[in-house]
């Protein structure tokens, strides 16, 4: 295993996780460092760097960014990228990954890069219906605007600082996992009432009696 398959590896987990803030600016951002030879040719993603696959990422990129500021249609969206955001991941991560066996490739994309990328779309929806919940959507731009410089910024760090970039985007994915596993275990260990029961209804004195 060499260095330079372990700097290309990084940045394609790091790529496939910034597509769970947003789908198209990892994919945007890399075609255009293909296109200036920034890094090689991505394996089965050459489209990306031709000018007519940069053009209609450009346009993807700049719908997908004003939607998240409309009301409402946040939310629906989150529904529609999670699924978008695992597969633009994997096929992110595979292109970086140059193994030979397409089997392990697309394993090791399917589960890194996928599931990177489904983790921290995971964590935003989370954070944009807390939001939704709390401030009735007013404070959802403030959201879309984080989201949105967490893509671009830590895109264009993965392709210039592979290796730390890597470093903090795994901080990221552990903060993000943990968050989900405590809010799954207190959803599943709360108690729940009893309406039915009539002594649930009953008011209890200090000392402990009836």
């Amino acid at each position: 295993m060499s260095w330079d398959w372990i700097l290309s590896a990084c940045m394609g987990v790091g790529l496939a996780a910034c597509c769970g803030f947003r789908v198209f600016v990892p994919l945007l951002l890399a075609g255009l460092a293909t296109k200036i030879g920034l890094i090689s040719p991505l394996s089965g993603m050459e489209w990306v760097s031709t000018w007519s696959g940069i053009l209609g990422l450009a346009v993807a990129t700049a719908v997908e960014l004003g939607a998240y500021y409309v009301p409402w249609l946040d939310n629906l969206l989150d529904t529609i990228a999670a699924p978008a955001a695992v597969i633009a991941g994997t096929l992110l991560s595979t292109s970086f990954f140059h193994i030979d066996n397409p089997i392990l490739d697309w394993g090791l994309g399917l589960m890194l890069g996928g599931g990177a990328a489904g983790l921290v779309q995971a964590g935003t929806s989370l954070l944009r219906l807390g939001s939704t919940a709390t401030t009735g959507g007013l404070g959802n731009p403030v959201v879309a605007t984080t989201e949105n410089v967490a893509s671009f910024g830590l895109s264009l760090f993965t392709l210039f600082l592979p290796l730390i970039a890597f470093v903090i985007i795994a901080f990221i994915l552990i903060y993000i996992a943990a968050r989900l596993l405590t809010r799954r275990r207190f959803w599943f260990t709360r108690p729940k009432a009893q309406p039915g029961n009539p002594l649930d209804q009953i008011p209890r004195s200090s000392n402990g009696r009836g």
